[in-house]
């Protein structure tokens, strides 16, 4: 968006792995400003967890730049991380601590700040996410969705400027994954966090993406623009073995039927559209 600050720039990088596995991820720029909420969506093994790991400055790349926040991340490590927060799609392997307290405690007592402070930092996520009835809960013992929710307060105590989650979505049950969103818009809306997340699921992108890039192979970056753009280019969508969102797809059948109501991606989108045609269509 013109006038805001970029915060991410990746350009064509590439990253071999010990088994030679060879990522390009290339195409596009991958371009991240101040305040988006940006999706990376592709299927399992395209790349989108590579990329996610250049950011955080754990891969190096062979070939290409990466910069965050200006700087390169496996150059400045340590001034990175402390600007971002981290969600992994396996959640079991950044929770560190026996309770959930002594888990969002860690971040800071790790960086440095007094316990004082430390411990009112760790109290404010746990307020903000609701997660009082848990702190003294042994995190071995939680749901999934009561895991990714220690894993985001753990990832938000530092109160970063930019926020990375790797498949967040997978594996919640529908009520957790709902929650997850509300809380997840609500930090963008209120605190301006940047969010960065891959995606396989196209149902959800629009209840959490402002901008969208489709990735493929191993890499490469061929679509940007909002879902609203994205979406409605149905044809190049099965280049990427991607379907339709399921809302596109029943009003796109009811089109064809005779009853055209647009195009909506999310549902509050389509209870209006039909409320506006039904009040229409009983105006005399």
């Amino acid at each position: 968006m013109e006038g805001r600050e970029r915060i991410i720039e990746v350009d064509c990088i590439t990253h071999v792995y010990p088994d030679q596995t060879k990522v390009q991820i290339c195409g596009l720029e991958f371009v991240v400003n101040r305040g988006e909420r940006v999706s990376i969506l592709g299927s399992n093994g395209c790349g989108k967890t590579t990329l996610l790991k250049h950011l955080l400055g754990l891969l190096v790349p062979k070939e290409g730049r990466v910069r965050v926040f200006g700087i390169d991340p496996t150059k400045e490590y340590p001034e990175v991380r402390e600007r971002i927060g981290v969600v992994m799609q396996d959640v079991d392997e950044q929770i560190l601590g026996p309770t959930v307290y002594d888990d969002i405690l860690f971040a800071p007592l790790n960086y440095g700040l007094e316990k004082k402070k430390a411990k009112g930092l760790a109290e404010a996520v746990i307020e903000k996410l609701n997660l009082g009835s848990l702190q003294k809960k042994m995190v071995h013992y939680l749901s999934g969705g009561e895991k990714k929710k220690v894993a985001l307060a753990g990832a938000l105590v530092m109160e970063p400027d930019l926020l990375i989650l790797d498949e967040p979505f997978t594996g919640l049950d529908p009520l957790s994954r709902k929650e997850l969103i509300s809380i997840l818009n609500e930090l963008n809306r209120e605190k301006g966090i940047t969010f960065i997340m891959t995606l396989h699921e196209v149902d959800l992108v629009s209840e959490v993406s402002d901008i969208l890039y489709l990735m493929h192979g191993h890499g490469h970056l061929s679509e940007r623009g909002s879902p609203e753009e994205i979406f409605g280019r149905f044809k190049e969508l099965e280049n990427f073995n991607l379907e339709e969102p399921t809302l596109i797809r029943l009003f796109r059948g009811l089109k064809k039927e005779g009853l055209d109501f647009g195009s909506p991606l999310r549902i509050d989108e389509a209870i209006q559209l039909i409320k506006k045609k039904w009040n229409d269509k009983q105006k005399p």
